[in-house]
């Protein structure tokens, strides 16, 4: 992970990095669930993990991804994300824990989906940092509030 442009620091962005951190240890706490034999748990995580990309593409995609899609350079690599988390979302919705495919489909989808974020983290985010303006940060911003309505206090908390 790069640690150098800075972006971390940008209270959004911190906002997103944070959300993936969650995501990724519900996604690795599930799969340990498994392991375990506990296929409850593991449903409950899987859940849990759904509601959290739920709310974290909404403010990706609504925002951050909305601003920077409208720069050809970047449209393309944006269109990708959103098809992978549309991938994602379906198979999520759909998962049956139950079934020895669909367990191993998790199992890649999880190392997939540590392959999605540092797509974002490695390469949109610090991009993000010369692409944006102020408005366009504020509509980014704006666009994360409000797939986060239940968020105490303001970006940057963490």
């Amino acid at each position: 992970m790069c640690h150098y442009c800075g972006c971390r620091e940008t209270p959004l962005i911190k906002e997103f990095i944070a959300e993936h951190e969650s995501v990724t240890d519900t996604a690795g706490d599930a799969l340990r669930a498994l392991d375990q034999g506990d296929r409850a748990l593991a449903g409950e995580l899987v859940v849990r993990m759904e509601r959290e990309l739920g709310a974290h593409w909404q403010g990706e995609e609504a925002g951050l991804f909305a601003v920077m899609s409208g720069d050809p350079e970047y449209a393309g690599y944006i269109d990708a994300l959103v098809r992978e988390h549309r991938e994602l979302a379906a198979f999520l919705g759909r998962v049956d824990l139950g079934r020895t495919e669909d367990v191993v489909r998790l199992r890649a989808a999880v190392d997939e989906l540590h392959h999605h974020i540092a797509k974002e983290e490695d390469g949109l985010f610090p991009a993000s940092l010369t692409a944006l303006s102020g408005d366009e940060w504020d509509l980014s911003m704006a666009a994360w509030r409000t797939a986060h309505p239940d968020a105490p206090g303001d970006l940057g908390r963490r």
